[in-house]
This record gives structure tokens, C-alpha cells and sequence, in this order.
């Protein structure tokens, strides 16, 4: 969860919570939110305690003045471990380790792996890193999926439900198949989760990921689990699809919700390979990018969706195409 500091109201109480339906601005204290945990809930009613007796003033986005910004929480399915980072601006120092002994003091069905502090004086309102100190622990957990373990930070990619993530990616493995002479790409492949999962079915898999962060939890991910034949590489698709010498006989993309450039798709349609297999988190991008697909020699062989998120209307969508001479 991504929970963000400010007033339930102009000029109103400290929140931490959730935006209201339709407002940039006021917030609601989501502590009763049962799409989350009981630990996560716990975590975000001791910090907005902690927060208002320290009379910690949150960021206006509008003034640009502030100091609380975010508070993230992760939780893993399997392991049960938990990862806390609040994310401030620079504009004041402030010391939060009365705020991790005090997390560190509750009772949880999981175990605390890290508490952390990240400032961010981003102008917009996104969570960006611009360092992060690490409080208690470590700055990260491993959650598992299929038998292998994947480690986690809090700015890496990696799907909210583990349990829903096992029936994509059993679906995903099962659509690609045998190739074990062949090279995949995992393309927009975040902590490699993919890449490693299609490892032991093909020669070799190269996976390629914006986030510098991600690319090396990747690596450390591959590390861990044994596997020699996947290589993951930092920067954007669009460019580094001309830097990688070896092409492909497969390939696997999972973007981001906004779907794939348009000179990257012509790129990874212009390699031609035989089938491949497209993760979709929103269908409207997915069905523009069909769209161009078909146009250019591909045919839709399969489609499944896989509902892995509660109570809201998103699905993820899994689908198979192959070339129409094939």
C-alpha cells in the first residue's frame, strides 16, 4: 500500500490514508480498509499517532511546502515479512527512530524485515528516491512465488497478490512452452520475476528494465535461485533494443499500464519471431497495441484474464500471438 500524508479537509486534521473519489487534495484515514491486513492497518494508525504528537507538518503540494509526504507498506504473502518506508521532503530534519522502536514494539501476524526513510522533493506527486536510510533491519524481503525467491525493495516492481501472481505466471509459462534452444526476452521485466520463472525452459533469457533498482534486484534474484542463463539490463526499451546483439526467438512484455512506445513496438514487431506473449494490466492499452499487432502479421491465438485484484473491476490479461504464416 501507498498511503499519503495531508487534511481530511482545507485546513483540517492531520490524514493518512487515501485520496476521496474525485480530489487531488483531501484525504481519507483508510485504517479500516479491509483490502489490507490487519498488520498493514496497525502500521498506518501507529504512524498518524506518532506523526500528529510530534506535530510533524505534512507536504502542500500546492505551496510546496512540508515535510511528510508517504508512507509505503509491504507485506509478503508467503514469508509474511513487512517492509515500512516513510517518505519526507529535505525541508526540516527530523529523527524517526522513536518512530521505529515504536513499530518495532507491536505485534504482528508477520515480521518486520526493515524500517526505512526515504526524502523525495519530487514537485509532482509521485514517489520518487532521492535516498533512502535505512532505520532498523534491512531494505528489503523476499517473497516466494513457484519455488523460487524473489527479493524486494520498496521502489521495485513486484504484483501485490503473490497467490494471484502464480496463476498468471503458470499461465504465462504454460503459453511459452518448451524452448530450450531458444533466446527470450523479458521485456519491461521489473525484478526479473518472469525472466527467472521462463529460465529453466530457454537457452537463455534477457531481460530489460527501466528501474536501475529493479535490474539489480534481478540480478541478486537470479543469484539466489541458481540460475546462470538470464542476463537483465538497465534503461528503456525503446533504446536498449539497439544495443543487444543476440536477437530473440521469443519474446515476453509486461508494461506499464500506458502499454508499450510506438517505435519500441514497431522495434519488437520488426524482430519477427514466430509467437510471443503480451501481460496487460489495463485493456484499453492492450487492445490499441492488438490492434497494430494484427495489422503487422500477428494473430491473436489466446487470451485469459486473471482477476488478481479485490474488490475493483482491473484484471490482468495474458495473450498469446503468433505469426498468420505460422
Amino acid at each position: 500500500m501507498e498511503f499519503s500524508f495531508g487534511d481530511e479537509y482545507k485546513g483540517g486534521p492531520l490524514a493518512l490514508g487515501l485520496h476521496k473519489k474525485g480530489s487531488f487534495y483531501d484525504l481519507v484515514t483508510t485504517e479500516q480498509c479491509r483490502i489490507v491486513d490487519e498488520d498493514v492497518r496497525k502500521i498506518l494508525r501507529a504512524t498518524l499517532e506518532y506523526a500528529k504528537n510530534a506535530d510533524l507538518a505534512y507536504y502542500h503540494k500546492m505551496k510546496q511546502e512540508g515535510y511528510l509526504r508517504h508512507l509505503l507498506v509491504r507485506k509478503a504473502r508467503k514469508t509474511g515479512k513487512i517492509l515500512v518506508d516513510i517518505v519526507t521532503t529535505t525541508q526540516m530534519e527530523h529523527d524517526f527512530a522513536p518512530w521505529a522502536e515504536m513499530l518495532c514494539s507491536l505485534s504482528f501476524e508477520g515480521e518486520m524485515a526493515g524500517i526505512l526513510h526515504t526524502v523525495n522533493d519530487a514537485v509532482g506527486d509521485t514517489i520518487r528516491n532521492d535516498g533512502t536510510k535505512v532505520l532498523w533491519g534491512q531494505e528489503y524481503f523476499t517473497e516466494e512465488i513457484l519455488g523460487l525467491r524473489f527479493r524486494i525493495s520498496p521502489f521495485s516492481f513486484f504484483q501485490t497478490n503473490s497467490l494471484g501472481a502464480e496463476v498468471l505466471y503458470t499461465k504465462v509459462r504454460e503459453m511459452v512452452g518448451e524452448n530450450r534452444d531458444k533466446v527470450i526476452y523479458d521485456l519491461y521485466s521489473g525484478t526479473g520475476t518472469i525472466g527467472q520463472l521462463l529460465a529453466p525452459v530457454a537457452k537463455e533469457v534477457i531481460g530489460v528494465e527501466l528501474i536501475p533498482e529493479a535490474v539489480e534486484a534481478a540480478k541478486e534474484n537470479a543469484k539466489q535461485n541458481g540460475l546462470t542463463n538470464c542476463d537483465f539490463l538497465a534503461g528503456d526499451v525503446l533504446k536498449m533494443l539497439d544495443k543487444i546483439p543476440k536477437r530473440p526467438d521469443f519474446i515476453v512484455l509486461d508494461p506499464p499500464r500506458d502499454g508499450i512506445h510506438p517505435k519500441a513496438l514497431q522495434k519488437i514487431i520488426d524482430y519477427g519471431v514466430e509467437r510471443m506473449v503480451y501481460i496487460s494490466c489495463k485493456p484499453s492499452s492492450l487492445a490499441r497495441e492488438l490492434v497494430v499487432l494484427q495489422e503487422q502479421g500477428y494473430c491473436v491465438e489466446e487470451v485469459q484474464c486473471v482477476d488478481m485484484f479485490a474488490q475493483n473491476p482491473n484484471v490482468e490479461t495474458v495473450v498469446l500471438l503468433s505469426k498468420k504464416d505460422k
